[in-house]
């Protein structure tokens, strides 16, 4: 039996502002640049703990694991200063402007990761999924909000035949190779707009989306950065979304003819228990780690730490 979702406890899913309709894709000459930087302030919450030995793949997947045989999840993916990566910043409303990007998201499992954490897909259109590991993944698909969440598609995703069979049972082997792409289309109930993905064997395995139906969105970078390109000029209410942050987030940006406007967030970091497998400064071993065990899972890629 596959585990069922455990992953939406402290999701946000906070919407006040209409969501526009029938958008419209125009020729523009004089739009505007939004440009600015995310901040996550105060300390970065303990990210989710799982006990490899309880699920599929734990040498292979555990070439990320802490050493002690745990694999770590941090949704707060920060930088220097506090930076705040993998942050949608979008527009709450806007019925006209520049079209849509052509190709459908992508999203990669590897290394036991869906790749990227956060995402951006478009109601009524399709997403792309790929495994390029040598471990049987799939992919448990949800559209969520304070309702609870509702099944929106569970496929596996092929492993590539490239693979030899001893791949997926080693510490040491970390070429990727692609399986068949899995494309399906995102179609969600009227007033829910959180997609998210989970594999069915490996828990940790978790991606997010926000759904929008207009073009005026992106994710921060690496730094924190974010630009929203092609912009009508006019005043909007800019906001912020991240999976695990409850509060509402928005600002009023001005954007001039052919010009830039320049928008700073700072976020208080969340505090207290977020997750039910948040680790913490003692491990509570429910499950006990032979030597053995332990001496098998290695951190060849990447060992965590928080």
């Amino acid at each position: 039996m596959r585990p069922c979702l455990i992953i939406i406890f402290g999701i946000s899913t906070v919407f006040s502002g209409q969501v526009a309709s029938g958008y419209e894709a125009v020729a523009l000459e004089d739009a505007g640049t939004v440009t600015g930087t995310v901040t996550l302030v105060g300390p970065v919450p303990k990210p989710k703990g799982y006990n490899l030995t309880t699920l599929p793949d734990p040498i292979y997947c555990g070439r990320i694991s802490d050493g002690q045989g745990w694999r770590l999840l941090q949704p707060f993916q920060t930088g220097p200063g506090g930076v705040f990566r993998g942050v949608v910043v979008y527009l709450e409303t806007i019925e006209r402007g520049k079209p849509f990007p052509d190709a459908p998201p992508r999203i990669e499992a590897r290394d036991c990761r869906f790749l990227p954490f956060v995402n951006l897909v478009r109601d009524g259109h399709d997403i792309t999924v790929v495994n390029t590991d040598p471990a049987l993944h799939d992919i448990q698909a949800y559209e969520t909000s304070h309702l609870g969440p509702r099944v929106l598609f569970n496929v596996p995703l092929p492993i590539s035949q490239r693979y030899p069979h001893e791949a997926g049972l080693s510490a040491h082997f970390h070429k990727h190779y692609e399986g068949t792409p899995v494309t399906l289309p995102i179609h969600m109930t009227k007033g829910r707009r959180v997609f998210t993905m989970q594999c069915g064997f490996h828990a940790y395995m978790e991606s997010w989306a926000l759904v929008q139906d207009h073009p005026y969105y992106t994710v921060t970078d690496e730094s924190g950065r974010f630009e929203l390109t092609g912009v009508p000029p006019g005043t909007y209410r800019i906001k912020i979304w991240h999976p695990y942050v409850r509060d509402e987030i928005t600002q009023s940006v001005t954007v001039p003819s052919k010009g830039t406007s320049d928008v700073s967030f700072s976020v208080t970091a969340p505090t207290g228990r977020l997750y039910a497998n948040q680790m913490v400064e003692k491990v509570y071993n429910r499950y006990h780690l032979t030597e053995d065990e332990q001496s098998q899972i290695v951190p060849t890629l990447d060992k965590q730490a928080y």
